[in-house]
Parts: C-alpha cells; structure tokens; sequence
C-alpha cells in the first residue's frame, strides 16, 4: 500500500480496504494498536469502532489527559513528552502491542509510519503494520530515494543535492553549484518539519543544524537535503490506494499549492 500524508482524506480510507477481508464482513483484526496521538489516534479509534475492532491507545506525559486515551478500549503510557523518548520509540510501542494482545499496529501519519526498519520488526514480530510494505516505505518515504527513482524515470526533478554527504563545507560547496534561493529539507517525515529557506550562502549552516535538529526530534533522523526553492510553485497531488489483495485504486487530482508553513492548507 502507498499512502500519501497529510490529509484528512488519508486518515480515513485506507482503514476499511485494510481493515475486512475481500471475501467476507469480518474484521481482519479483533483489536489494533494505535502508534500516534491527538486527532489522528481519535480518527482511527472511531473508524475501529464503527468496524467492531477494539482499539489500544498509547500516550506520553504531554498526552496523559488527551481524548484519544478515553476514546480507545486501553491506554498504556509510553515515556516523557519529547517524541524520541515516546512515540518514536518502536520497542516501547511493539512491548505495547504484545502486552495488549493487538494483532496489528496503525502508525497513523508522522512518527512511525514511515520507519520501514519499524514495518519489519512489526513483521518478524508476527504484527501486522498497516501501511505500506518495508520496499514502498524506503522508495517514497525517502525525499531522497523517490528522487532517485523519479530521475531514473526520466521524470524532471527540482536541482539540487541529495546524496549521502552531510559535512557542512560539502553543503556549501554544493549549494554555490545549485544557486540560491534554496530550501533545506529533513530527508524523511514530511508535514513541513525539517525545512528551511535559505536566501544566501552564510545564512546556510545555521539552517542545516536548525533542520537537523527538528528533523531529528521530529523523525529520529537528522539527514537533510538541499535544493533549489520555488517561491510560486504549484503543488498536484494524486493519490493512489492499494491493498493486501492486489487492488488498486487512484482518487484523481488535488491542488495542494495554499500551504502555510510548507503544510497544506487545502
């Protein structure tokens, strides 16, 4: 399954086409952990519930009082507010998940759900993910590997660099090649964390650790990329939805260009 981030759309569909099996009503799953907070847990403990699976919520100190640890069945605490000592830590989550007996863990968007190292201990651990499989989440989950796969494709991408190198004075040098205006970017997550405009070349390392550290608090992963920043661009989604049974669906085109904070709006 590919699984675009960042909408209400999103949060909702895939549940059903993963949730029953295509040749009967049952629920795949008598009971699913939810691996996120807030409103993304509350969207898909209701949608469990209308489909009859019984739900565990997980929660930090931050989230000790928030409605997603009410709405679900169970509630187990997970750590300290910061994400990295909570709902970034998958031994945490997985000991959860086995503990509570949930069959399957739903990492909602953020956090997890692009950890494909996470999918695979999900998968040796006899829990199913829901999500897309450990391949799909390092092709597209990757800024810099769906590059990658975009170029060999022939499919124009923006200028810029996203190799493997961090060092700053290797940045630098690459940025002078690309040109300024430039954007900084977490090479994971998405949501608009990680991202910083870049208007001239000493302005640059103050960005690139300002990113890294968001990146790294935000995804547990601090790499970052740099290219060329469009200041007018217009931004066209299409989505596409598949499942554990071979079907495959699009749900056309979306505007995506009224953003705030580099997030969508629209």
């Amino acid at each position: 399954t590919l699984l675009k981030r960042g909408s209400s759309l999103v949060a909702l569909r895939p549940y059903v086409v993963l949730f029953y099996s295509s040749f009967s009503t049952k629920p795949l799953f008598n009971k699913i952990l939810i691996a996120n907070r807030g409103e993304i847990a509350c969207r898909v403990i209701r949608t469990a519930k209308k489909l009859g699976i019984k739900t565990v919520a997980v929660y930090s100190d931050a989230d000790r009082n928030s409605l997603h640890t009410s709405l679900a069945d169970e509630a187990y605490y997970l750590g300290p507010a910061p994400a990295t000592e909570s709902y970034l830590r998958g031994d945490k989550i997985l000991a959860v998940a086995k503990e509570s007996g949930a069959e399957a863990i739903h990492p909602g968007y953020g956090f997890l759900s692009e950890n494909a190292k996470f999918a695979e201990i999900c998968e040796q651990s006899s829990i199913t993910f829901i999500g897309p499989p450990p391949s799909a989440i390092r092709a597209m989950g990757s800024k810099s590997a769906s590059k990658d796969i975009m170029k060999d494709a022939s499919v124009p991408v923006v200028p810029g660099y996203h190799g493997e190198e961090q060092d700053i004075n290797f940045l630098k040098k690459e940025a002078q090649k690309i040109g300024f205006p430039l954007l900084v970017k977490a090479v994971m997550g998405g949501g608009g964390k990680g991202m910083r405009i870049v208007d001239k070349l000493e302005n640059l390392e103050e960005a690139v650790l300002s990113s890294k550290r968001e990146a790294q608090a935000s995804f547990g992963d601090d790499r970052v990329l740099i290219e060329r920043y469009l200041r007018r661009p217009r931004h066209v989604e299409v989505q596409v939805f598949g499942d554990t049974f071979g079907n495959c669906v699009h749900l056309y085109e979306r505007d995506c260009s009224v953003q705030r904070r580099h997030q969508k709006v629209l």
